[in-house]
């Protein structure tokens, strides 16, 4: 198969969906592997690189777009990319469609045959290729929370592990998942008084043995929740619904009960954020105010780190590429029912029943195309 890799478009994204071994490695199973010209310059690899790994570089995503029959990128295709896609063409990448109507419109319009990374499944019930990202996404929470907390960025002026004598700040973590179990890894080592927040009790249980102590766990309710908010200096949305929109757990109405120049933390903004007031940030402008509060939106956290996250994605996606490269989409997602639940769209049907859900469109089960 003819595999196609642009250079990412998005503001501030600096990953790359093949890295040079992985090209090596699809070009050893009898494939072809198309680089656009510089496209992994932001992770940390040359042109040459790609070229010594067997991989042809092309000079422009348009080059790339027509001539590759599987698309592999990191972030959803931006509007220029997709008005690239055709019937007939696979594309695999992270593509948060439940709170993106327009992208989807124009996924469907397009007839492509689309795979997201973030509804990919595994036999523990886990999520393989989102791990990654929410592993990075969450140790960044605290440090750009942290920055946020700041005076001169708005922030109340507060230190996240304070002094001797000086209590450190108080972080409210909702959500004990990945994103939530690594925020809180780090919010703890750099001191802060850290509280987690789940409705899962074995998760909690979990994460109180995991810590040893060292921080609160508490189950997730509206009247806890408001409880922690009015003592909070920093809250890190960390909740996920596969494939679905994330809920919206703070209303801009309990902004006002929150100290001024607290700080929100959105991880869950690719999926429409799990805060009211929540909207789409880049690194570029990464926060703004409302009421008071100062809210980090960053939509491609991982992006801040992309030698790391490209790496650590790599690892990850590489099987399911030289799947879908060696066996063709159809046999693949046939033999593989976890990849198989990363069906999202084929030719002009949507084939994501959460995505459908939340966006009030008829979908179609992946395993009617089977």
């Amino acid at each position: 198969m003819l595999i196609g890799c642009p250079t990412e478009i998005k503001p501030q994204e600096f990953r790359v969906g093949l890295r040079p071994d992985a090209a090596r490695e699809a070009v050893a199973h009898g494939n072809k592997v198309l680089i656009q010209a510089g496209a992994g310059i932001g992770s940390g690899y040359t042109d040459d690189q790609y070229i010594a790994a067997g991989a042809e570089i092309v000079p422009d995503a348009r080059t790339l777009f027509e001539r590759a029959e599987l698309i592999v990128k990191v972030k959803e295709p931006q509007a220029v990319e997709r008005a690239m896609l055709r019937r007939g063409q696979l594309l695999f990448t992270y593509l948060h469609l439940a709170p993106d109507p327009d992208q989807t419109r124009e996924l469907l319009d397009s007839g492509v045959t689309s795979i997201a990374y973030e509804t990919v499944t595994d036999a523990r019930g886990g999520l393989p290729l989102l791990a990654p990202m929410s592993e990075v996404a969450g140790r960044l929470a605290p440090q750009a929370g942290a920055w946020a907390l700041q005076k001169a960025n708005g922030g109340e002026g507060v230190l996240l592990g304070g002094v001797p004598g000086v209590r450190p700040a108080n972080v409210i973590i909702i959500g004990g998942g990945v994103v939530g179990t690594a925020a809180a890894r780090v919010a703890v080592g750099m001191g802060a008084n850290v509280t987690v927040l789940d409705r899962s009790i074995p998760r909690l249980s979990y994460l109180d043995d995991i810590f040893m102590g060292r921080l609160t766990t508490q189950y997730a309710t509206a009247a806890a929740t408001a409880e922690l908010l009015r003592a909070a200096d920093m809250v890190i949305g960390a909740v996920l619904v596969p494939g679905a929109a994330a809920p919206k757990l703070i209303s801009r109405a309990q902004l006002a009960s929150m100290k001024p120049g607290a700080v929100l933390v959105d991880v869950a903004i690719d999926q429409g954020g799990c805060f009211e007031t929540s909207h789409p940030t880049t690194h570029q402008d990464p926060i703004y105010e409302v009421d008071g509060i100062v809210h980090y939106c960053v939509a491609n956290m991982p992006g801040a780190v992309p030698r790391s996250s490209t790496q650590a994605l790599g690892n990850a996606t590489l099987p399911f590429v030289l799947a879908l490269a060696d066996k063709g989409w159809r046999q693949a997602v046939h033999d593989d029912a976890h990849l198989r639940a990363g069906l999202s769209t084929h030719e002009g049907k949507l084939t994501s029943a959460p995505v459908g859900a939340a966006l009030r469109s008829p979908s179609i089960s992946p395993e009617s195309l089977l």
